[in-house]
This record gives structure tokens, C-alpha cells and sequence, in this order.
């Protein structure tokens, strides 16, 4: 349940139906119960439990589809698959059985039209599978395997695909890769779906990017660095499938005795363009960037706690008013308010679930 910072009245009425729906993913493998669906209070943002499946093991990243109504979960397992879910008033219903994706470790997916794609950690690759009318996985998938290594012997000695999302075009994919120090814009075969890559953008040596989000003018990709709490800006040309970095601007502090361990996880752009957030696990932080210069000039402006330990993941709900942080060893989601004139989180609550990984709406 919520904590005493949530209004009791107020999530009595979203589990009535008065809100609109998230869904939760979590580490079977740590505690978790697998996807937590909740309801959403339209006043408050507090989030309240209606049922959980662990039909997929270690769910840790979600993707929801507005056309269809089907929510997608990766399992992040060695034998990579990913299964789909019809949700209804009584929760979740599979349609059909969890299908694999020819990876090891996903740790990301996205809806790209009628293709599902997927990004593997481990084997250092993605997928794209083919979606039915319906929204179920209706074949098998087509793999691409990324090449190349990075300076850092102990993460980097191979690839590590870590995220996989369509431009706002739909004619291209970028996947975020870790281990390469790169970002590949692919595109796909318009029969098969097959990926092939038609650029990589070689970002600075042994920075380990993460994720990367695009700004809503769809002209400005941030990219967001694990290994080094960077974030790199760039020009996202969707005519020519360019990606071109433009500056760097510091996530966290970092050196000094007793500095905190600088992770950054996730990133998300705010609906109206104003501002950016970025997680950092270790400092247990957001760090809030103003856009006021500009999309190509982030500027950090502060950081707060995140409300627990080990922020995973990073999720700005539909209306851009409140952020909430999926904190995996702390075993919550805690919410914020925004604030409208500058961008700064404000501590709203929170939820238990433990072993959390990523929250997304629908």
C-alpha cells in the first residue's frame, strides 16, 4: 500500500476506476512479484495495487501499446523472452505463451507500429517480432547482432545492446549500446521487419551509454551515460538518419573522497519540451535539467532524493505533472510533483514493490 504521504480517500476512488492504469515490472529473481498493475489517481498521482502476474520471469521493463491496449514484458533471463498481456478489469490475461527473442538478457522493449522490439544486455543484439492485429506475437523474431568492445574490461569487453526505441518518424530505430560506446540508427525491411544498420554514432570512449530520449520537437536525442554520468546531446536529423552529438553536460558530481557512486539509469523528457530528468543510482538521486536555452542546451538546475535506493527507472505519467522512480533495492515507487515553473520534483508518496524495475501508463 501507500505510504502516510498518500491520500487514502483518494486512491479508494482510483481503485474504483477513477484513474487511468500503470503497470510495474520487477526482478522475480530478487523478491518481486513480476508486473503489479495499479491504478492511478487523476489528483493525487498515488498509485494503488490491483493484481500481479508473474507469468514472465524477472520482468524488468514494460511497454504498453495505445492502439492495441496490450502490455508487453520482457523476461531478463538468460534465455530471453518476452510475453504479452491483455489487461482487463480482473488484471492481466497472456495472450498466448511468452515467446523468445533470440537474446540473452533483454532489458528493454518498444512498440514500433505492428513490430515489437527488444534489446539483449547479455548477448549483445536485438530483435524485432512481428505483432498480430490483436497485439499478439504472431512469429519469431529477426536478430541483429551488434559487433565491437570498449575500454572498460570489466563491462565493456563486448556489446551490450541496453535499449532499442523507434524515432518519432517510425522510419528509424536507435539502440543505445553500453558495451560499444555507440548508437546505432537502424532501419527495417519493409516485408520481414529484419533490422540492418544504416549509421552508428561512436560517442566518447568508455562512457557506457545507457539510454536516450527524444526531445518532443522529435530534432534533439539525449543520451544518457552509465559508466560515466554524462549526458550527451545530439542533432537528430529523421530525414538522413543522422545522429550527431553536440556537447556534453554533467549528470552528477564525480571524484573526490566519499563521493557517492554515480550510476545514471534513466532518462525522460517532459511532454511540453521544458525540461529534462535524469536517475542516478548510487547518489539515489533526479537531477533536473531546464531547457530554457534551448533544446540543445540542457542546464542542471538541481537534484533530489529519489525516495529510495537504486532508482532503475525513470517515468514521467501522460499529463507531465508528476515523475515517478521505480528504486530496485529499496523495493519502491515513489512519485513526485512536478513543479510547472521549474521543473523541480516534489516528494508526493509512495508504493512497496519490492524489487521494482520500471512503471509505464496507459
Amino acid at each position: 500500500m501507500g505510504d502516510a504521504d498518500s491520500d487514502v480517500g483518494s486512491t479508494d476512488r482510483a481503485a474504483r476506476g477513477g484513474g487511468h492504469r500503470a503497470w510495474i515490472g520487477s526482478f522475480t529473481s530478487g523478491g518481486g512479484r513480476g508486473v503489479t498493475t495499479a491504478a492511478v489517481d487523476p489528483s493525487t498521482g498515488s498509485l494503488t495495487p490491483l493484481s500481479v502476474t508473474d507469468a514472465v520471469a524477472d520482468p524488468s521493463y514494460l511497454a504498453h501499446d495505445r492502439r492495441t491496449g496490450v502490455l508487453y514484458a520482457v523476461s531478463e533471463t538468460d534465455r530471453g523472452a518476452v510475453g504479452a498481456f491483455r489487461s482487463t478489469a480482473d488484471g492481466l490475461t497472456p495472450l498466448g505463451t511468452a515467446v523468445g527473442v533470440g537474446g540473452a538478457g533483454p532489458t528493454h522493449l518498444s512498440v514500433a507500429g505492428r513490430r515489437l522490439l527488444t534489446a539483449h544486455y547479455t548477448s549483445g543484439s536485438v530483435s524485432s517480432l512481428p505483432l498480430a492485429e490483436d497485439g499478439s506475437i504472431a512469429g519469431p523474431p529477426e536478430v541483429l547482432a551488434h559487433h565491437g568492445s570498449g575500454p572498460d574490461a570489466g563491462r565493456q569487453k563486448g556489446p551490450h545492446a541496453h535499449q532499442v526505441v523507434p524515432d518519432p518518424t517510425g522510419r528509424w530505430v536507435l539502440s543505445v549500446d553500453l558495451g560499444t560506446d555507440s548508437v546505432r540508427v537502424c532501419a527495417s525491411h519493409p516485408a520481414t521487419g529484419a533490422l540492418r544498420v544504416h549509421a552508428e554514432t561512436v560517442l566518447r570512449a568508455g562512457t557506457g551509454p545507457r539510454h536516450l530520449a527524444f526531445h518532443p520537437s522529435g530534432e534533439v536525442v539525449y543520451v544518457l551515460h552509465e559508466l560515466d554520468p554524462q549526458l550527451t546531446v545530439c542533432r537528430w536529423n529523421a530525414g538522413s538518419g543522422a545522429l550527431e552529438p553536440v556537447s556534453e553536460v554533467p549528470v552528477a558530481p564525480t571524484g573526490g573522497p566519499g563521493a557517492p557512486e554515480a550510476c545514471p539509469s534513466a532518462i525522460v523528457a517532459s511532454p511540453d519540451g521544458r525540461f529534462v530528468w535524469a536517475a542516478v543510482r548510487g547518489a539515489d538521486t533526479i537531477a533536473t535539467f531546464s531547457l530554457a536555452g534551448g533544446a540543445e542546451k540542457p542546464q542542471l538546475t538541481g537534484a533530489v532524493p529519489c525516495g529510495g535506493n537504486w532508482p532503475r527507472d525513470l517515468a514521467v505519467d501522460p499529463s507531465g505533472r508528476r515523475l515517478y522512480a521505480a528504486n530496485e533495492r529499496s523495493g519502491d515507487v515513489t512519485w513526485f510533483d512536478v513543479d510547472q515553473l521549474t521543473g523541480q520534483p516534489r516528494r508526493a508518496g509512495s508504493l512497496a514493490v519490492p524489487a521494482a524495475t520500471c512503471v509505464v501508463f496507459g
